[in-house]
């Protein structure tokens, strides 16, 4: 498989293969630098051959690691991708580059349709889901700008593109996320729980939340106290069962997030809601819990 150290490209395009293959040598370390050095020929060869015969090709810079490989430290792989001959998604693009070239890439994808949040990572600087980022968006011209792909920031990284979710998803587990009824409520539950659809359209805007944690890994406050800030999108959440009005326990959920960390961290910087990829506004959401606060608990 090809793998190109971007930051080391200047070298290679002035001769210095020498230099460079030293470099590659003790950048990566052990079995892994014999092929990556050995793909060096390939690559330029491959190159050659693109620019010869027009390919339409589109480069991709995207986050490895492996914490299997003894001494390896992250790195930025470069790898070419003919788009005529690809989807036109990101996630298309990690997939061929998967199945032809790098097998040991490593990403999560599911539904390919923005359903399951599965590919959620940083494109361009911007996080956002694999399956419905464009490599060339509609109406755009050609960039022969590189397009940089790396995990969601400030989280623990499993393997190269996938992020550790664990402590997100002991967030979300926290704000108890299921219709709750007191004792003695007498609820057929043969039945329908019904609600008149001006209350059920009170959760528009945040029940499509598919926590993909885009919004929270945007948030300053979050990469700064992941451990005691909920974030915005498990905030979101925590308010469309707050919404509910077949939940009984909306009080003590108000209670339960009336903390100086839990919520009180948001200051409203609202990257969560400019780089949601369902366009929804968890920084509104976010401001309507402390306006519910004030009103009813103070």
């Amino acid at each position: 498989f090809v793998i190109f150290l971007e930051e080391y490209r200047p070298a290679w395009n002035r001769g210095k293969r020498k230099m460079l293959r030293g470099v590659l040598l003790r950048k990566i370390g052990g079995a892994s630098s014999k092929r990556a050095v050995q793909s060096l020929s390939s690559y330029k060869k491959m190159m050659s051959t693109a620019a010869a015969t027009k390919e339409n090709i589109k480069y991709f810079q995207i986050y490895r690691y492996d914490p299997e490989v003894q001494g390896q430290k992250p790195y930025m792989a470069t790898y070419p991708v003919n788009i005529d001959e690809c989807g036109p998604m990101v996630l298309d693009a990690l997939i061929k580059i998967k199945e032809e070239q790098d097998p040991g890439l490593t990403f999560r994808r599911s539904c390919r349709e923005g359903i399951c949040g599965s590919c959620a990572m940083n494109i361009g600087g911007r996080n956002t889901l694999a399956c419905l980022c464009y490599i060339t968006p509609p109406g755009s011209s050609k960039n022969a700008k590189p397009i940089k792909i790396t995990p969601l920031p400030h989280m623990y990284v499993v393997k190269d593109l996938v992020p550790d979710m664990t402590n997100f998803y002991a967030q979300y587990k926290s704000i108890e996320p299921w219709l709750k009824t007191k004792a003695g409520t007498k609820q057929d539950f043969s039945q329908e729980h019904l609600q008149s659809k001006l209350d059920r359209k009170k959760l528009d805007g945040m029940y499509e939340c598919i926590l993909c944690a885009c919004c929270s890994t945007a948030c300053p406050s979050y990469w700064w106290n992941a451990d005691t800030y909920l974030g915005p999108a498990v905030l979101m959440q925590s308010y469309r069962w707050i919404q509910d009005s077949r939940d009984e326990f909306r009080k003590q959920r108000l209670e339960a997030l009336d903390d100086a960390f839990k919520l009180y961290r948001c200051h409203t910087i609202m990257n969560c809601s400019q780089t949601c990829p369902k366009h929804l506004n968890p920084g509104k959401a976010v401001a309507n819990i402390k306006k519910a606060i004030a009103d009813e608990l103070h």
